[in-house]
């Protein structure tokens, strides 16, 4: 069993014991909407509400804090990854809740829709212009789940950041 693989199971397993079930997100959670890149760590969306909880057991699994806040987390054990971002806003909350489960290459894990994962991506670029592996991973959302994403609540995530003219760009693109 790989490690990235004995990661997860170990973190799923830790994880039941939150309030609510946390989500997929992040480069793994890719492959459950059609795209598939190399990731070395693994993230979810947590409940706010499970944040102490979840930091505790990540400490107890033998995880360093490396950054905490209201918003998010990063642990690190040895060379293996966890990075949380904290549900606390409405929409990262409803995102949580509408999670669902999803056949990955790690079993059947809740792992946030499309269009959140787009969000999440979109918040990701915006914060760092230089995070260019995000603005790919919107592309290849975009180009693998056309024919299926709600483009008004896509649209709704671009607003929100003021990024509306990257959206058309990126679409117009696609219509070459």
């Amino acid at each position: 069993m790989s490690r990235l693989v004995e990661q997860m199971r170990e973190a799923v397993e830790a994880f039941s014991v939150l309030a609510q079930p946390p989500a997929l997100i992040g480069g793994l959670a890719l492959a459950a909407h059609k795209v598939v890149r190399a990731t070395r760590d693994i993230d979810f969306l947590v409940s706010a509400d499970d944040s102490e909880r979840l930091h505790t057991l990540l400490i107890d699994l033998g995880y360093r804090c490396i950054h905490r806040s209201e918003d998010a987390a990063n642990y690190l054990r040895g060379d293996e990854g966890l990075d949380v971002l904290f549900a606390h806003r409405v929409e990262a909350r409803r995102l949580l809740t509408t999670a669902e489960l999803r056949e990955t290459g790690f079993g059947r894990l809740r792992v946030v829709s499309a269009e959140g994962l787009l969000a999440f991506k979109l918040q990701g670029f915006v914060n760092d212009p230089l995070r260019t592996r995000d603005l790919d991973d919107i592309r290849a959302l975009l180009r693998s789940n056309a024919n299926t994403l709600d483009m008004r609540e896509v649209r709704r995530y671009f607003v929100i950041f003021d990024r509306e003219k990257l959206l058309d760009d990126l679409l117009a693109r696609f219509n070459d």
